[in-house]
C-alpha cells in the first residue's frame, strides 16, 4: 500500500525538479545576455572563479560590495567574468548583470553562512557581509517607517539600518511597538557604508520590554522637548513598573543641567533646571533607569536648549563641529549649485575661505546671481567629509551686485554703499601688497584702489590677493566694490576679488 502512493509522488518530485531546469525557466538563459552559471561559489581562503557571458551588446555588473572584486566591470558581447575575494568566514552576496534593459542575477557565496552571536565591540570590529547575532539596548530611532535605530551593549553601539517584521516583510517597524530603552536581540549581515557600520534588514528574535519609559516632557504646561536661550525648567513624566529610579546626565551637561525636584509612585517625574545659554545651539540625552532585582532597565530623553547665534568667518565656520549650533555668515555668492523643491544651493566665499550654503529654505523664486552679497544663518553639517551649511536661511541680502562695463562704471554715481561689479584686463599693478591695480577694456582705463581676497577682509587680511591669487599683468580680472573719486581721478574703492582669467 506504501508503495502504491510513494511511486507517484517521487515521479511529481523528478517532475517538478526537471521544470525548475528547464530552458525556458533557467535564469541563466535571458534573451540579451546568457551566463555559464548563476551562482559563483569562492574559497574561505580566498581566491577567484570565472564565468562565461554571451551579451547581444554592452553589459555592465552593477552591486558589487566592496569584498567581492569583479573584473571586468563591464564590456560588450562574448566574453568572461572573473569574480574574486580575499580570505574571510561565510558570506553571501548578488550582483547584477545589465544589458538591453535585461538583467541577470549573480548570487556570490563565500564559505558557509553562519550567525555568530556577538557583542557590539566585536560586530565593529568584524568582517562586512558577516551575519551577527547581538542584543542590546535601543538608545535612539531614526527612522519608523523602515525600522533605523541605535543598539548599544555597553561594548559599542551600532546602526540597523532595516528592521523586518515578524513575517520577514520591509516598512512594518511599528509592528514590533519597539522603544528607546527595550532590550532587543537581532540578527542580520552587516554591512560599512560611509563609515558607518550597519547591520541590515535585521530579523527580531527577542523583545524585552523596559519596565521604564518616558511619557513626555514638559516646560511649564507645554509639552516641549525644547528650553529657551534663558534658560527654566523642564519636566520629564515617566511610567515606571520597577524599583526607584535614577537619573545620569551626562558628564558634559552637567555644568548647565541638574535635577531640581523628583517625585515617586508608578507615575514618577523629574525635573531639571537648565541654566541660561551664552554660546550656541545645545542637548543632551539624558538616561533614566530602574531595576527589577535582578536586571536594570533604561529609558532617554533628550533636551534641547537654544542658543546664540555666532557670526564668524567661513574659515571658523569650516573648522567648527558638525552639530546644531547655529551660525550666521556674510560673503559673496561665488556660483549657484543646485535648486530643487527643497530649497537652492550655492556657494559663499568672504576673505577667509569659501563653502557651500546647502539648500537656503528662503532663497527659491529670488533674482540672486554670483557676485551679490548675502548674509546666511544654518549649522555646520557635512556631506560625507566635505563641510557645508545645512538648515540654511539667507537673513539679509547685503547688495544686489549690478554686473557693469568700465565705461558703465565710470558714469555711475560715488556711492559708498552701492557696491558694481566691473571686469577688465590688468595693464598695471601699482602696490602688489594692497592689490592697487589698474584694469583695461582696451580703451578705457579703471583705478582699483585695493584688491582684497574676500568680502569682510580687515587689517592685515587685506594684504596679499595679489600673490595668493597670481594675479600678473595681462590677466583678466573681475572685482566687487563701490565708485568713489580721490583728486579727479574715479576708482573702485576697495575692491573685492571674485574672479581671474589668466592669459594664455
Amino acid at each position: 500500500m506504501k508503495l502504491k502512493y510513494f511511486i507517484p509522488s517521487l515521479v511529481a518530485v523528478v517532475a517538478a525538479i526537471f521544470t525548475g531546469c528547464s530552458k525556458d525557466n533557467d535564469p541563466t538563459y535571458l534573451d540579451a545576455i546568457k551566463v555559464s552559471q548563476s551562482y559563483v561559489a569562492l574559497s574561505t581562503n580566498g581566491g577567484s572563479t570565472s564565468i562565461d557571458v554571451q551579451a547581444k551588446g554592452s553589459w555592465t555588473v552593477t552591486g558589487a560590495p566592496d569584498w567581492l572584486n569583479v573584473s571586468p566591470a563591464s564590456g560588450s558581447g562574448d566574453g568572461s567574468i572573473t569574480f574574486s575575494a580575499d580570505a574571510a568566514e561565510g558570506r553571501t552576496c548578488s550582483v547584477n548583470i545589465e544589458c538591453e534593459g535585461q538583467t541577470q542575477i549573480i548570487n556570490v557565496i563565500q564559505g558557509i553562512t553562519t550567525i555568530s552571536t556577538a557583542t557590539c565591540a566585536e560586530v565593529l570590529a568584524g568582517p562586512d557581509s558577516k551575519t551577527y547575532q547581538v542584543t542590546g539596548t535601543v538608545t535612539a530611532i531614526a527612522n519608523t517607517t523602515y525600522g533605523n535605530w541605535y543598539l548599544n551593549d555597553g561594548t559599542g553601539e551600532v546602526y540597523i539600518y532595516g528592521t523586518l517584521d515578524s513575517k520577514g516583510s520591509t516598512k512594518n517597524f511599528s509592528s514590533w511597538g519597539l522603544e528607546v530603552g527595550d532590550q532587543i536581540t537581532v540578527q542580520g549581515p552587516k554591512t560599512t557604508y560611509n563609515g558607518t557600520v550597519e547591520l541590515v534588514d535585521v530579523t527580531v528574535v527577542k523583545i524585552v520590554k523596559s519596565l521604564i519609559k518616558v511619557d513626555s516632557l514638559t516646560v511649564g504646561d507645554v509639552k516641549t522637548s525644547d528650553l529657551p536661550l534663558e534658560g527654566g525648567e523642564i519636566t520629564a513624566h515617566l511610567t515606571c513598573k520597577g524599583s526607584g529610579v535614577a537619573v545620569e546626565i551626562p558628564e558634559d551637561a552637567k555644568e548647565w543641567l541638574g535635577v531640581v525636584s523628583s517625585t515617586v509612585g508608578a507615575t514618577p517625574t523629574v525635573t531639571f533646571r537648565a541654566a541660561a545659554n551664552t554660546g550656541g545651539d545645545r542637548n543632551t540625552t539624558v538616561t533614566f533607569k530602574t531595576t527589577d532585582g535582578s536586571k536594570e532597565y533604561t529609558s532617554q530623553a533628550t533636551i534641547n536648549q537654544a542658543g546664540a547665534i555666532i557670526s564668524c568667518s567661513v574659515a571658523d565656520f569650516l573648522a567648527a563641529e558638525v552639530g546644531d549650533t547655529q551660525y550666521r555668515l556674510t560673503g559673496v555668492i561665488t556660483k549657484l549649485y543646485t535648486s530643487d523643491k527643497q530649497g537652492q544651493s550655492f556657494y559663499l566665499r568672504d576673505w577667509s575661505g569659501e563653502t557651500l550654503i546647502y539648500r537656503t529654505d528662503n532663497f527659491a523664486g529670488s533674482a540672486l546671481e554670483p557676485g551679490d552679497v548675502v548674509m546666511v544663518r544654518g549649522k555646520r553639517g557635512a556631506y560625507k567629509t566635505t563641510p557645508q551649511m545645512v538648515s540654511g536661511t539667507i537673513e539679509l541680502i547685503q547688495e544686489i551686485v549690478e554686473e557693469v562695463s568700465i565705461t558703465d562704471f565710470l558714469a555711475k554715481e560715488d556711492a559708498k554703499d552701492v557696491y558694481y561689479k566691473v571686469s577688465g584686463t590688468v595693464d598695471e599693478i601699482a602696490n602688489d601688497t594692497y592689490g592697487n591695480l589698474y584694469i583695461t577694456d582696451g580703451t578705457t582705463r579703471l583705478y582699483v584702489y585695493g584688491c582684497y581676497p574676500g568680502w569682510g577682509a580687515t587689517g592685515d587680511a587685506r594684504k596679499g590677493c595679489v600673490a595668493a591669487e597670481g594675479i600678473k599683468v595681462g590677466d583678466k580680472l573681475t572685482v566687487i566694490g563701490p565708485k568713489s573719486t580721490y583728486k579727479g581721478t574715479p576708482q573702485v574703492n576697495g575692491g573685492i576679488f571674485f574672479s581671474l582669467e589668466k592669459a594664455e
